[in-house]
C-alpha cells in the first residue's frame, strides 16, 4: 500500500507545553492513525460523485483536491501542454486523488469529448476567466443550459474576468488588487509581496464548500447552477476583518512594524535570541500575562486608566510594547512559556516552517501525508485537515502523469460503482425535467437548514456567518455576558441571530437541547472536553438529535502532545514557521491575516455541507473536526510539500517586495505597481518605452542584466503615476496591477457591480462598509445584506420558536440565565492586528 503517515517526529516540544495526554486521548491518536495507515479506501461523504476538474494553478486544483478526499470520483483534464502548475512541488498536492486525462477543448474532438464528459459529470471546476470561456463548450451559461443538473464551478484568477495582462492566476496580483498587499502591516507605509498565497488557497476551500452546498440543494431542486467563487471572493474570505471600513475615517495605517499594531498580541525576543508569540487578545488573557511578566502597573498609568481598549492606540502602544519587550529580555523563551502556561495566557515559541509537517502534534493527527508519486518518487505532504467521523474519507493515489489514465480502461475504484471509464466518458446523468423548484433571491443554496453556532472570538463565529451567507439560519449562542470579541468583531458575527443562554445551569442546558431537537447543525471552537464539561458534547447532542451534525475547530485537534492547549491563530502562524519564512533574514513578520482562523471558518462550512450531504443520503448525522494546527499545514501546502530534488520554498524579508528584480513591487509618482515580468518581457518593455532609462545610469556598477533593465524600469515608473503605469505595461502585454487600498474598492465600479462590498446605515446617518457577496449562485442567490446581532436581540423570539412557552422564557430572564437586547450599532475600533 502506497499511502501512509510517518511516525518521524525529530522535533524538541518546551516541557511546558506538554501536558500528560489522558488516556482518552492517547486512545485517539491510536484510532486516527490506524484508521489513515489501514483504511484507506474508506467511506466518503461524497462517495458517488463525479468531478471533472478542468482547472490548472492553485485554487481550482486545491478544490477539486479536497473533493477527492472526501470520496469523490475526480478526473483531471489537462490541456496538451499540460497544467502550467506542474512544475510546482505543490502540484502533487493540489491534485492527489485524481485520474489525468488530455482534452483539447478548443477543437472539434475535444468539445465533444468534453461534452460527454459534462453529461455524466456531477460537478466540474474551471478557473478560466469567461471572455477565455467565450464561445466554447465550457462558456459557463452555455454549458449550465445544455448540462441543467451539472454544478459549474467557476473560478476565475479576479472577477468574472482578470485586469491584468495574461489573465492568469497570480496571488501577487491578486493581494495587489485587491488590497490585501497594502494591509499587511510594515515598518513603512508600503505594500508588501506576501510569500504565501494565503487568499488562493482560501478561494479552494471555500469553492468546495460553495460546489457541496450547490450540490446538496440539487438534491432538493433536482437542478445544477453555476456558481462563481473568484480570485476576490478569496480575498473576502481571508479579509473580511479588515474590510470593516467607515467613510468617515482616514486609510488604516499599516507602518506599525512587523509585529502588528498590538502590545498584548504579537511577538517578542526573549533573553536567549529566541522569538515567541504572546496571544494576550481578550481581557483575562492580558491581565494574567501583565502580572506574570512584572508590568501589570501599566493598566495603572495614567495614559491607560484601565481602559484595556487603550493599549492599541497610537500614542500607547509603542511605550506599552518596550515595556513588555524588556520584561521579555529578562528571561529565556522556555522559562517564559513556563510561566506564561501556568497562568494560562496562550503563548508559542515561533519554529521554523521545514520543520511542520515532522511536529510530533502534526504526526499525532495524521497530518503527516507520505506517498510515492509517479513523477517525484516519495513525497511527505500536509494530510487531510478535515476529520468527518462517519465519512473519514481517504487519499485514493497520487497525483496522476500528464494523460495518465487516457485510455486505460481504469474505471472501477473512483466511488463510481465502476460504471464510468477512465477517460471521462462517464454514464450520462438523468437530465431532470420541468423547471426548478422557484427559490427567488434571497434564499441561498442552504435555505431550510438549522445552525447554532457556540464560536467565539473569530473561527467559529465566522463560521456560523460564512453559513448564513449561504442561506442557513444560524442562531448565535452566547453567555449572558457575551462574546468578548463580539464589538471588536462584528464583522464575524453578520448574519445571525443573537441568544444569550447560561449553559451553566440546567434551566439553560434544558432550553438549549430544544434548540438542538430542530437543529441540523451545531458548531463550535472551544477547547477539546470543554462541551462535554457543559453537559452539551456530541454524545449529549446526538441523544436529543441522533441527525444532528456537530462540527469542532480547537488549536491543535484531537490526541498529541498539544491538543489541551489554547489555540490562537498568530501562535501556530508562529508555531509552523510562517512568520519566519515571511520574514526572511530579518524579524519575524506577523501576517495581518488571520490565515489559520479564516481557513477553519471556510473549511467548517466544507464540514457542514459535506456531513449533510451524507445524511441526505444516509440518514445520519455525525461528528467532525479540524485545528488550527492542522490548516497551517494545508494554508503553505505547496511550500511544505517535500521531495528529492524540490527547489527551495519562497523566503521574504524585511518589507519585502517580490522575489526577483523584474518580479516585484515598483514605486510610483502617487504609489506603488505590482509587476510581474521576466526576461522574456524585455523587448516588449523597451519597445512600449517603459525602459527609457537606458541601462547603466541607474543600476549600480556590476549589476547583473537583468537588474539594470529592472533598476531601468524602476526609473520609469518612478516618473508615472500609478495608474498610467499600470495603463501601459498592460498595453504592453506585461502583468501588473496597481496596489491599492481596501478602501479604493468601495467605490470600484466592478467590485460594486459585483456585490464585494456592501454598505449599511446606521440610525444617526453616518454609513459603515462590510464584505458583501461571497459568491455567486446563478439559481439561489442570497439577498439579504448581513448584520451582526445585538447581544440577545432575539433571544426571545429563537425560544418561542423552539417550543419554550412566554411564560418559561420569562422566567429564565428573570433569573439571569437569558438576557434580551437591541439591534447592534457597529462602529469600527482601532485594528488588533
Amino acid at each position: 500500500m502506497w499511502v501512509r503517515f510517518s511516525s518521524q517526529a525529530p522535533v524538541t516540544i518546551p516541557q511546558c507545553l506538554l501536558p500528560r495526554p489522558t488516556a482518552a486521548a492517547a486512545r485517539r491518536v491510536i484510532v486516527r492513525r490506524r484508521r489513515t495507515i489501514e483504511d484507506v479506501a474508506t467511506v466518503g461523504a461524497l462517495d458517488g460523485i463525479r468531478v471533472l476538474d478542468l482547472s490548472t494553478g492553485v485554487a481550482g486544483p486545491m478544490a477539486a483536491m479536497l473533493l477527492a478526499d472526501h470520496g469523490a470520483d475526480v478526473i483531471k483534464a489537462e490541456p496538451p501542454a499540460g497544467d502550467p502548475a506542474r512544475a510546482e512541488p505543490g502540484f502533487a498536492l493540489w491534485n492527489r486523488g485524481k485520474r489525468g486525462i488530455v482534452v483539447d477543448h478548443r477543437g472539434d474532438a475535444g468539445a465533444r469529448r468534453l461534452a460527454n464528459a459534462l453529461a455524466g459529470a456531477d460537478l466540474c471546476v474551471v478557473s478560466e476567466p469567461s471572455e477565455a470561456l467565450a464561445g466554447t463548450v465550457l462558456d459557463p451559461p452555455a454549458a449550465a443550459a445544455a448540462h441543467p443538473g451539472l454544478v459549474y464551478v467557476h473560478m476565475p484568477p479576479y472577477l468574472a474576468d482578470a485586469p491584468w495582462a495574461g489573465s492568469r492566476e497570480s496571488h501577487a496580483l491578486l493581494a495587489a488588487a485587491s488590497g490585501v498587499a497594502m494591509r499587511q502591516v510594515s515598518y513603512e507605509e508600503r505594500p508588501v509581496d506576501l510569500i504565501y498565497p494565503h487568499s488562493v488557497y482560501a478561494q479552494g476551500i471555500w469553492a468546495a464548500a460553495c460546489g457541496v452546498a450547490a450540490l446538496l440543494e440539487r438534491r432538493r431542486s433536482g437542478f445544477g447552477q453555476v456558481v462563481t467563487v473568484a480570485g476576490v471572493h478569496g480575498t473576502l474570505i481571508t479579509s473580511t476583518g479588515s474590510l470593516g471600513l467607515d467613510e468617515a475615517m482616514p486609510p488604516r495605517i499599516t507602518a506599525t512594524g512587523p509585529g502588528g499594531p498590538n502590545p498584548c498580541y504579537t511577538r517578542y525576543v526573549c533573553a536567549d535570541g529566541q522569538w515567541l508569540f504572546l496571544a494576550a487578545l481578550t481581557p483575562k488573557f492580558q491581565h494574567a500575562a501583565f502580572a506574570a511578566l512584572g508590568v501589570d502597573d501599566v493598566l495603572a498609568d495614567e495614559r491607560i486608566g484601565g481602559d484595556l481598549d487603550r493599549l492599541v492606540l497610537p500614542e500607547n502602544r509603542g511605550w506599552v510594547g518596550a515595556r513588555i519587550a524588556a520584561a521579555f529580555a529578562g528571561r529565556g523563551r522556555d522559562e517564559w512559556l513556563r510561566i506564561l502556561t501556568e497562568v494560562d495566557c496562550p503563548a508559542g515559541p515561533l519554529g521554523r516552517r521545514e520543520d511542520w509537517l515532522d511536529h510530533p502534534q502534526i504526526v499525532a493527527t495524521g497530518m503527516r501525508l507520505e506517498l510515492d508519486d509517479p513523477e517525484r518518487g516519495r513525497v511527505v505532504m500536509p494530510g487531510m485537515p478535515l476529520v468527518l467521523t462517519r465519512t473519514p474519507g481517504g487519499v485514493r493515489r497520487p497525483a496522476p502523469r500528464l494523460g495518465q489514465h487516457d485510455g486505460s480502461g481504469d474505471g472501477g475504484d473512483g466511488g463510481d460503482g465502476g460504471d464510468g471509464g477512465a477517460d471521462g466518458s462517464w454514464s450520462p446523468r438523468t437530465v431532470p425535467s420541468g423547471p426548478p423548484v422557484p427559490t427567488g433571491r434571497g434564499s441561498g443554496p442552504l435555505a431550510g437548514y438549522r445552525v447554532i453556532d457556540l464560536g467565539t472570538i473569530l473561527a467559529g463565529p465566522y463560521a456560523g456567518m460564512l453559513l448564513a451567507e449561504l442561506g442557513a439560519d444560524v442562531v448565535k449562542v452566547e453567555p449572558p455576558a457575551g462574546d468578548s470579541f463580539r464589538e471588536r468583531g462584528f464583522t464575524y458575527n453578520r448574519g445571525m441571530r443573537g441568544l444569550t443562554l447560561d449553559l451553566r445551569d440546567p434551566r439553560g442546558r434544558d432550553a438549549f437541547d430544544h434548540l438542538v431537537r430542530r437543529a441540523d447543525v451545531v458548531v463550535d471552537n472551544y477547547r477539546p472536553g470543554v462541551l462535554d464539561r457543559l453537559g452539551i458534547g456530541y454524545a449529549a447532542l446526538a441523544r436529543v438529535n441522533p441527525a444532528v451534525v456537530a462540527l469542532s475547530n480547537t488549536g491543535y485537534g484531537e490526541g498529541g502532545p498539544l491538543s489541551d492547549r489554547p489555540g490562537f491563530d498568530p501562535i501556530l502562524q508562529g508555531l509552523s514557521g510562517m512568520m519566519t519564512a515571511q520574514g526572511g533574514d530579518d524579524e519575524p513578520v506577523f501576517h495581518t491575516i488571520p490565515v489559520n482562523d479564516v481557513a477553519a471558518a471556510a473549511l467548517l462550512v466544507l464540514g457542514a455541507c459535506l456531513a449533510l450531504h451524507h445524511r441526505e443520503r444516509a440518514g445520519e448525522g455525525q461528528r467532525g473536526w479540524t485545528s488550527l494546527a492542522g490548516i497551517a499545514a494545508l494554508m503553505q501546502g505547496g511550500e511544505l510539500v517535500r521531495h528529492d530534488g524540490r527547489p527551495s520554498a519562497p523566503l521574504g524579508g524585511r518589507d519585502h517586495i517580490g522575489p526577483g528584480p523584474l518580479d516585484r513591487y515598483l514605486r510610483t509618482i502617487d504609489g506603488w505597481v505590482r509587476v510581474q515580468a521576466s526576461p522574456r518581457h524585455v523587448r516588449a518593455l523597451r519597445d512600449a518605452g517603459l525602459l527609457a532609462a537606458e541601462p547603466g545610469g541607474v543600476a549600480a556598477p556590476g549589476a547583473s542584466d537583468e537588474a539594470r533593465l529592472a533598476a531601468a524600469l524602476a526609473a520609469t515608473l518612478a516618473g508615472l503615476r500609478r495608474d498610467e503605469a499600470v495603463d501601459r505595461l498592460t498595453a504592453a502585454g506585461i502583468p501588473a496591477a496597481a496596489a491599492r487600498r481596501f478602501e479604493e474598492l468601495l467605490t470600484d465600479p466592478e467590485c460594486l457591480r459585483h456585490e464585494i462590498v456592501h454598505r449599511h446605515e446606521r440610525p444617526d446617518g453616518t454609513s459603515y462598509f462590510t464584505a458583501g457577496r461571497f459568491a455567486w449562485f446563478t439559481r439561489t442567490q442570497q439577498g439579504a445584506r448581513l448584520l451582526a446581532p445585538g447581544l440577545g436581540e432575539h433571544s426571545r423570539s429563537v425560544l418561542v420558536e423552539a417550543g419554550l412557552s412566554a411564560a418559561t422564557v420569562d422566567a429564565l430572564v428573570a433569573a439571569g440565565l437569558v438576557t434580551e437586547g437591541e439591534p447592534m450599532v457597529p462602529q469600527i475600533l482601532v485594528d488588533y492586528r
